[in-house]
């Protein structure tokens, strides 16, 4: 009984954190700092220290599935805590990126934009999409709700994985159109 309270006590900031981070992210993404008058240098040097590390979270991920598949329990917790500390640094940085700097337009043409654009949009709804499964699978896991916990995160791991590799592959499509 008192694992079920602490999944519906949760549930509301699950919801409102997975609300208000995509439209604070849209947000933000739309302001520029320069013209609030703040005079800040471009951060042109975080994509990729943020592609890096969705590869990385692209790794623990995986570090953390193997884990758990082999009983280390306190290991898969502890990668996957880190996994979410690294998306939610990865955030920080992309959101200080786009304040600061003009968005890259992809330059590529032909069939690779079509494929450039696919995965840039599956990628960006799928980020979206993951904040709740990430949340509800976390709780679950600390409510030890185990069986739940199972049924959530294998659907939320396959698309968070999908995102974290696509977020390199995006970075190395559109790198070579960033202005240094």
């Amino acid at each position: 009984m008192e694992d079920q309270s602490l999944e519906k006590k949760y549930n509301k900031y699950i919801v409102a954190v997975s609300i208000i981070i995509p439209v604070v992210v849209a947000i933000l993404f739309g302001i520029k700092l320069k013209d609030f008058g703040i005079n800040v240098e471009p951060l042109s040097f975080l994509p990729p220290i943020y592609a890096a590390i969705n590869g990385i979270t692209a790794i623990v991920l995986v570090w953390a599935v193997s884990a758990v598949k082999n009983g280390k329990l306190k290991l898969h917790e502890r990668l996957m805590t880190f996994a979410i500390a690294l998306s939610v640094a990865f955030l920080v940085m992309y959101v200080a990126y786009h304040m600061t700097s003009d968005s890259t337009k992809f330059g590529g043409e032909g069939v690779i934009r079509y494929v450039y654009f696919f995965i840039l949009i599956t990628h960006i709804l799928l980020s979206v999409a993951i904040i709740p499964l990430v949340l509800i699978s976390y709780v679950r896991a600390l409510a030890q709700k185990f069986d739940k916990h199972r049924k959530i995160a294998k659907i939320t791991f396959p698309l968070w994985l999908y995102v974290a590799v696509t977020g390199v592959i995006v970075y190395l499509m559109i790198s070579p159109y960033y202005v240094y």
